[in-house]
Order: structure tokens, then sequence, then C-alpha cells
């Protein structure tokens, strides 16, 4: 069974399509959901969520980058990382494709959301994108202050870099997880990184609503298109695609610290 480790469920409750996303998620075999925060409509729609799907939706809780600035507030974020219910926090990270002028303020509310991470002892979902100089520093650091298990301090969502940059953080504890990118015509690179992260550090994720694989580009994103990611996945990696699911799934219940074993 397959466990997507990112999805924002936003814009399916919204819609009020989110029974029928469930229902075929679980039609493809998809076990168990992350329901990422980003701001504090999303976490308290994580929260909701895990409420309502206990053993099958968690919930994550973070301050995504777009926040950075004075706007957030950074108590309101511990109380809710100090939950039962909250397995991680995030998403958050550093993104300079979009406003990199914002770039010194990321990096505070990054840091910020990784001293709630480290006091509360919950691994860090990790964005970045064209920032992997400030996002290793900054994530070395993390690493060094973390208090848990040292092979659980967080995972890089939706990996879209290359094949030193992966080292790096797996050599800091991280775990690696693909999207749907990696079914995309123009990434042979990140293939080529797809098939060197360990078993052991390997994770799966659709992002939805975003990063439709292969055969739905152009779709709307679903938790339950996270098969066709591994079955991508499996066969890069010379296996079948029951024995990626349970790894990935296994993977999945460790990070986050989940009390149950896949089926």
């Amino acid at each position: 069974m397959f466990f997507d480790t990112h999805v924002h469920f936003d814009d399916f409750v919204k819609d009020g399509t989110l029974e029928g996303v469930l229902e075929r998620a679980d039609t493809s075999e998809v076990w168990k959901m992350i329901a990422v925060g980003g701001s504090p409509e999303a976490n308290e729609l994580a929260q909701m969520l895990a409420a309502a799907f206990p053993g099958r939706i968690y919930a994550a809780a973070g301050y995504d980058r777009h926040l950075a600035g004075p706007v957030y507030d950074i108590t309101a974020l511990r109380e809710l990382a100090a939950k039962d219910t909250t397995v991680a926090i995030g998403e958050t990270g550093l993104d300079y494709f979009h406003e990199p002028e914002k770039a010194k303020e990321q990096q505070r509310l990054f840091f910020q959301c990784l001293e709630t991470a480290i006091h509360v002892r919950k691994p860090a979902i990790v964005h970045t994108r064209d920032a992997d100089d400030d996002t290793l520093s900054i994530l070395t650091d993390f690493s060094r202050h973390w208090k848990g298990d040292p092979a659980c301090v967080g995972v890089i969502h939706c990996f879209t870099r290359d094949q030193k940059m992966a080292k790096a953080l797996l050599d800091l504890g991280f775990f690696i997880s693909f999207s749907g990118i990696v079914t995309f015509a123009n990434a042979d690179p990140l293939r080529e990184v797809a098939k060197f992260v360990p078993d052991d550090r390997l994770l799966i994720e659709t992002d939805a609503p975003y990063l439709a694989p292969v055969p739905h580009r152009g779709e709307r994103c679903e938790p339950a298109f996270v098969a066709d990611t591994a079955k991508r996945l499996a066969e890069l990696r010379g296996c079948a695609v029951e024995s990626l699911a349970k790894t990935t799934a296994q993977n999945g219940v460790r990070l986050f610290g989940l009390k149950e074993e896949p089926l």
C-alpha cells in the first residue's frame, strides 16, 4: 500500500471534492497521507482532517516561505506543533525562484520553523528551490542541534536538485521524496538521482493538487496518482512496485514516528 507523504487538501475541501478524492485514493491503495500545512489556515485544515480521518491522514504544521515578513505568529505555530496530532513541521524552506528579494526574511522564518521542530522533536518537511547553498547551511545547523533520531531529521519534499545536493542532504539525515516530476519527459537528470537514493531514505508524494504525473499531465493532481510515480520509480530502480510501495510506506512510518506498520 502507498503512503503519500505530501498533500495539500485545501482545494479539495473548498470545492467539495474531498470525498471523491479519498475514494479514488482508496481504490489506488493509498494507505496513508500527510496533510501539509504552510499557513495558519492550512495548518488548521490539516488538524481538522487528521481528527476526521485518524490513522489515515496525519497533520503537519508550518509556515512556508510566502509568509516571510512581519505577518506570522511563531508562538501560535509552536503551540500547534506541540499537539499529538502534529507529526511534522512544514512545509517550510527557501525559494529564491519566487521573491528572491525576500531571501533574508525567508531565512529568518525558516530558522524559526526549524527551531520549533528541534523543540518538539518532530521532523521538518523542507521546500527548496534555487537556494541550495543557503538551504544546506541552515539544515547543517539544524542537523547539528537536532535532539531526535539522527536518521529522521526530516524530508526534502518534491526533490528536483542534483546528486551532489542529494548526497549532502542524506549525510545530514534527511529523507528524499520524489513527486510526479520524476515521470516528466524532461526529467532524465532527476531520474538518475532517483536511482541513487538508498532504499531506506526514499519517500514518494504527489504534492497534490500540483505536478500530476504521467499519464495524468494536465489534470489536477490527487493522492491516487502517487501510484503512477511509484511505478516509474520502481522501473528506474529495478524492483517490483509492490516492493517500492512497502519500502516507502515503512520509511514514512519511521520518519513521522507513527505506531502502525504497513499491511
